[in-house]
């Protein structure tokens, strides 16, 4: 009884691992149905919990010198143009955020990345230790960016939440994506009732079968990717692109008033429309080919995953940093 309950824990993890597919998606179209509906207003870079020091003014507050003070605000001055944003999925209706992606828009540099927060990854909220996903539960999306913000050591500027339903909507709106299928697929799950069948190829995907086969892990026999979840995020992340390939497109705006009911329906965000819009009009401008994605690295030892503090610290300098300057080790609060 203990292995079956198990094993349905496990196949309801497997499914919401790649929520952050339909939440970029979902963001792309809403800044697609902007840019024509709304003007362009680009968004405010807001201010983290160690910008506090900037409320001062000019003047060292008691207790700092003058040349400490100088220090700590050029090791807070941002950089122009660059934004974070936190993308959530949520896919059953009881509250939790089931996926989380920290997506940096540098606009300046031309490129959008998107990290992966692992939903098991240890994290402090309000004095005690949780997996980090239950600080939607606790505060709603104020209280995770504000848990995401606290560990990576970097202000979380605009929130997205996401309804995964609009997934399949979005597909189906753009009729379906021709996507290359890496891995034979042969996989029933009758609990779920589940049936994946598709050979390796390319082949023509309507919603419903894209969410088979971003889903798929391994075949019943135990072949597959090989490595399972590293190889089922690869094909997460080439469907996202060539999504965003067709969305990014002036063929797509035909279709920007289904997007947007879809997007109504769906999304909750604090950016507004004129936000939007001019994050559309860079997403654009950036094309499908300069946006990429990784995941915050970590090691499992239940029930938690912990990051790597050295790993983690050189992905956030090198794509997710709105500073100017590199964030240093004491500025993470990694919980070990």
């Amino acid at each position: 009884m203990a292995r079956a309950r198990r094993s349905r824990r496990s196949r309801k993890r497997s499914q919401r691992r790649w929520l952050w597919i339909p939440a970029v998606l979902m963001i792309l179209i809403a800044a697609g149905y902007a840019g024509v509906h709304a003007l362009f207003v680009a968004p405010e870079q807001k201010p983290g919990k160690l910008d506090a020091v900037q409320a001062v003014g000019d003047a060292p507050p008691e207790g700092m010198t003058e040349e400490e003070f100088e220090t700590l605000r050029s090791h807070l001055e941002r950089k122009e143009s660059f934004y974070t944003i936190l993308v959530s999925g949520v896919d059953d209706g009881n509250g939790g955020s089931d996926t989380n992606i920290l997506v940096s828009v540098d606009a300046a540099n031309k490129c959008i990345y998107g990290v992966s927060i692992p939903r098991d990854t240890k994290a402090n909220i309000n004095g005690k230790n949780y997996k980090i996903n239950a600080a939607y539960n606790i505060g709603g999306m104020e209280k995770l960016a504000e848990t995401v913000s606290d560990q990576l050591g970097i202000p979380v500027d605009y929130t997205v939440l996401v309804d995964l339903r609009g997934f399949r909507a979005l597909v189906d709106t753009i009729k379906g994506v021709d996507f290359y299928i890496p891995v034979d697929m042969d996989y029933d799950d009758p609990i779920q009732n589940l049936s994946i069948h598709f050979p390796k190829g390319m082949r023509h995907l309507d919603g419903a079968d894209a969410l088979k086969v971003v889903r798929f892990r391994h075949n019943n026999d135990g072949t597959g990717y090989g490595s399972e979840d590293i190889g089922r995020m690869q094909t997460q992340q080439d469907f996202l692109k060539a999504v965003a390939k067709k969305i990014l497109t002036p063929a797509s705006l035909t279709k920007l008033d289904e997007f947007v009911k879809i997007f109504n329906e769906y999304v909750e965000t604090d950016l507004s429309l004129g936000n939007l819009a001019w994050l559309g009009g860079e997403a654009i401008s950036i094309g499908p080919d300069n946006i990429d994605f990784s995941t915050l690295p970590g090691d499992w030892k239940s029930p938690y995953i912990y990051l790597n503090p050295d790993e983690t610290l050189a992905l956030i300098n090198e794509h997710l940093n709105p500073y100017v300057e590199d964030r240093l080790p004491e500025d993470l609060n990694l919980v070990r």
